[in-house]
């Protein structure tokens, strides 16, 4: 089974992570580069994301679209990235978010399976 684990991070974290100097930041994706190597052989496709504040939106108002900066959910927190992965099932995706080092929330969602052939 397919799914995507958003990786998310809370808005004051994020700030922070921005700020960081780049040794500090190189240092700190040692253990995301670790749990990616880990898991490598299940990740599919994913990317890490530009900062919220590069989005824009395209929301419709009766048919008609209207373009807006910044991102599409005003809240508390962001998706900093995400990995589309393949494995047996909900709980084995659930233990790969477990593994997730920033202690930051991972969302998991199953993929829409259209009758793709599985890799």
């Amino acid at each position: 089974m397919k799914y995507v684990l958003l990786f998310g991070e809370t808005k004051d974290r994020a700030k922070q992570w921005e700020a960081m100097p780049e040794a500090q930041k190189q240092a700190a994706y040692g253990p995301i580069n670790e749990w990616f190597g880990k898991y490598s052989s299940k990740i599919t496709g994913g990317h890490e994301l530009q900062p919220e504040r590069t989005a824009t939106t395209v929301k419709f108002n009766n048919g008609k679209a209207v373009v807006t900066d910044g991102p599409f959910i005003e809240g508390k927190e962001a998706i900093g990235g995400y990995a589309e992965v393949t494995v047996a099932d909900l709980d084995e995706a659930i233990e790969m978010a477990k593994g997730w080092p920033t202690g930051g929330p991972v969302e998991v969602r199953p993929v829409v399976d259209r009758g793709e052939p599985q890799r």
